[in-house]
């Protein structure tokens, strides 16, 4: 094919690419907008203009009999149920996310919290995550895991995007082995779209192990990332033990090298993050992490914890974080 030809193939090509998309949005809002609408009639012919719901449970089940014998699938009691807490969760149509799908919708819906819900609201449809990513960023705690998660008044910050602690399970490396670093990177570019997922909005990949020459020496940085949201360069320097004050030392030298010879114009300070496997808040306390905006140090997990001791250890961070923050 010559180089016109692929050009003009490669044009139309696009052309029914995008159509697709609109079709398969306009099916998807069609669907959405008909299962938010049964669920609000729903909710009102169970109210009846009173707080509570009078009739319990045999209106949806003698509902789910009569639309299933006329529709078919797709209307048993756990559907309409699905409908019934939809339409209670996104009271707003016109709110509703065209770019997530019923499915999407349905986990959601389970959230309780309506600020925790529209966080992974707007995380799946900015991030174009899938159903089976979404239940992930709701199963690791993501919400909770996130240093200041964005509201509708905040700019996007670092602080929006870092979380403490990471989850690297699906790096497929044993918990009870002792991991080099260079493991854990090489497992982290095999898997770079999860590892991405995992660690936050805007993030794109730049270099591993990345060369910096001085005057007098030479350096490796592990990994070098660039966040178009932010504009700036991030930096992580991977420990496979536990913070310690030398550690500090060398992402701070490393953030200000970066930035005296490879920040670009326009650029935002550079940010230095260091992975490790267990934080001293001693430390992290009494040394320039602890007042730094372009400094962070966070722990990481090689597998996925129990939701009880995942929470323990949130909570003790967040409780740290917030008492550092406001000293």
């Amino acid at each position: 094919m010559s180089l016109t030809n692929e050009i003009f193939f490669n044009t139309i090509r696009e052309v029914i690419l995008i159509s697709r998309q609109k079709v398969y949005r306009s099916v998807n809002f069609v669907l959405l907008e008909t299962y938010w609408n049964i669920g609000k009639l729903i909710v009102e012919e169970e109210q009846q203009g009173e707080s509570r719901a009078v009739y319990g449970s045999n209106l949806l089940k003698n509902l789910s009999k009569e639309l299933t014998l006329e529709f078919g699938k797709g209307f048993d009691y756990t559907n309409l149920t699905n409908m019934r807490k939809f339409y209670f969760s996104f009271p707003i149509l016109d709110a509703l996310r065209q770019e997530l799908s019923w499915t999407h919708y349905r986990i959601l819906s389970k959230i309780d919290s309506e600020e925790k819900r529209t966080f992974y609201l707007n995380e799946a449809a900015e991030n174009s995550w899938n159903s089976r990513q979404l239940e992930r960023q709701i199963k690791s705690l993501s919400f909770e895991r996130t240093l200041n998660p964005i509201s509708k008044e905040q700019n996007l910050s670092i602080h929006s995007v870092l979380k403490d602690p990471y989850i690297f399970e699906f790096l497929g490396l044993s918990n009870d082995a002792k991991n080099t670093e260079f493991q854990i990177e090489t497992a982290i570019i095999d898997h770079i779209q999860k590892f991405l997922l995992e660690f936050g909005k805007g993030f794109a990949f730049v270099a591993r192990q990345q060369h910096i020459i001085t005057d007098t020496s030479d350096f490796y940085i592990d990994l070098v990332f660039y966040n178009y949201i932010l504009k700036c360069f991030v930096i992580i320097d991977l420990k496979t033990d536990k913070l310690s004050h030398q550690d500090i030392g060398q992402i701070d030298m490393y953030v200000r090298m970066y930035d005296d010879l490879k920040r670009n114009e326009g650029d935002n300070p550079t940010i230095g993050i260091l992975l490790c496997t267990e934080k001293d808040e001693t430390i992290v306390k009494y040394s320039v992490l602890s007042d730094n905006n372009t400094l962070f140090a966070s722990q990481y997990m090689l597998y996925m914890p129990k939701e009880e001791d995942l929470k323990q250890i949130i909570d003790q961070d967040r409780i740290i974080y917030e008492l550092n923050k406001n000293n």
